[in-house]
């Protein structure tokens, strides 16, 4: 076996911490509780000022959470497409593909059936372009839990994964408004070992120093407001990251077939890019073309 370099081990060993992060998933601290659309209609009643009033300039919010063995992050969002369309696209494993491929660091998604179950089988890795065979690979099981006329909750979980990471939980809910709008609920949360813990904040000692996340810590008067770092500063940023691939995916809905795939990914770094200090990471001519390779190669490997 090819012996890799200990700068080349970090790199991976960062890069699949990062995505699972981002990856992870729904409500692991709250395996007890089981939402419904009561519950998520009582949110966006009760949630009317911090959708109206935020610093994102549209109807949504992000909120975190940090315990010692693992971390959350939720957003709450009003999205501009009907419920009937939003519950059609999500209920397809493949799409979820496509919206999970948009991130920076996932490197193949395939749709499939194993022992009568959907699953998506996901390899993920840094940034930049990289062979799969030094890429990590995880297998999701993917499930409709509830779709109703009024409700939709969509379920991504994976027991195991990388680096003593476990429990990984990634859930969408939806409902409608009277409006013609969607209320959505995006939500992600993991648990972690050791060798999870050590390598994140060997992250976030060097290359992810200087990174935040969306929260404001403080504000000082006259001056610009200090956003909270660390482990929920990188939740935070990859919540925020697969929230605007799922807008840009139901927003690309309405282009002929060949052309959805670019304007996919257009909007999703147009949109990333409206929050600089949190999400910039590359250039777009860099970013699109990674993505252009990724998608042929998507094509062209078997699972």
């Amino acid at each position: 076996m090819k012996q890799l370099a200990p700068t080349a081990v970090l790199a991976r060993l960062i890069g699949a911490v990062l995505f699972c992060v981002g990856l992870g998933g729904a409500d692991a601290v709250m395996t007890d509780v089981y939402p419904t659309a009561t519950s998520l209609r009582a949110k966006y009643t009760a949630s009317q000022d911090r959708l109206a009033h935020n610093q994102f300039a549209q109807a949504m919010f992000l909120d975190s959470t940090e315990t010692s063995e693992s971390e959350s992050g939720d957003i709450y969002a009003l999205v501009e497409h009907p419920f009937a369309v939003v519950r059609a696209a999500l209920v397809s494993p493949g799409n979820w593909c496509d919206i999970l491929s948009l991130h920076l660091n996932t490197k193949y998604c395939k749709a499939s059936v194993v022992q009568q179950q959907d699953v998506l089988n996901v390899s993920l890795g840094r940034k930049y372009d990289q062979p799969l065979e030094d890429a990590y690979h995880l297998l999701f099981v993917y499930r409709v839990a509830v779709q109703t006329p009024d409700y939709l909750q969509v379920r991504l979980n994976a027991d195991n994964g990388p680096l003593g990471t476990r429990n990984h939980r990634f859930l969408l809910e939806a409902v409608p408004l009277a409006d013609g709008q969607t209320f959505v609920h995006l939500s992600y949360a993991y648990a972690y070992g050791l060798a999870g813990r050590l390598a994140m904040q060997g992250y976030l000692a060097t290359i992810g120093k200087d990174k935040v996340g969306f929260t404001i810590g403080s504000l000082p008067a006259g001056k610009q407001p200090i956003y909270i770092g660390g482990i929920r500063g990188l939740i935070e940023r990859n919540t925020m990251r697969y929230f605007l691939a799922i807008d840009a995916f139901l927003g690309a809905l309405s282009g002929t077939a060949p052309a959805r795939f670019e304007q996919r990914i257009h909007d999703w770094f147009i949109a990333v890019e409206r929050y600089p200090r949190q999400l910039h990471e590359m250039d777009q001519g860099e970013y699109l073309a990674m993505k252009r390779r990724e998608y042929r190669r998507q094509m062209e490997v078997p699972q």
